[in-house]
């Protein structure tokens, strides 16, 4: 995970999972207690966490039975915008280096063909 505040980390995993495919519509997630055994946290961090998630509407919880992804939750919209963050610093990246668009390209193709290969 990325620097920043626990609660947007979590958040963010959560996300990501979604995007991967991990996390479904309808699949329950760790309560909060449980979560934050998990991660070593402090369970008001997870619940702010899930309390920021369902209000972005990707999750929500059912009283009595627990917290599950959103049937509609956004999920191509949440990997759309976790490509458009992640290309966005790369270009600011490359701004503050001030390198050229076919450099930098280039050096982003290389390392998608290598990412696999280094694992």
């Amino acid at each position: 995970m990325e620097a920043g505040p626990i609660y947007v980390q979590i958040g963010e995993n959560v996300r990501r999972l979604m995007a991967r495919g991990e996390l479904n519509p309808g699949d329950k997630l760790l309560s909060a207690r449980e979560l934050a055994q998990v991660l070593g946290v402090n369970p008001n961090t997870v619940v702010h966490a899930y309390q920021m998630l369902e209000i972005e509407g990707v999750i929500e919880t059912r009283r009595g039975l627990g917290t599950f992804v959103r049937a509609d939750a956004p999920v191509r919209t949440t990997k759309q915008e976790m490509l458009q963050k992640a290309a966005k610093r790369y270009a600011q990246e490359i701004q503050a280096l001030d390198v050229s668009k076919e450099v930098a390209i280039s050096v982003l193709k290389e390392v998608i063909e290598n990412v696999g290969s280094t694992s």
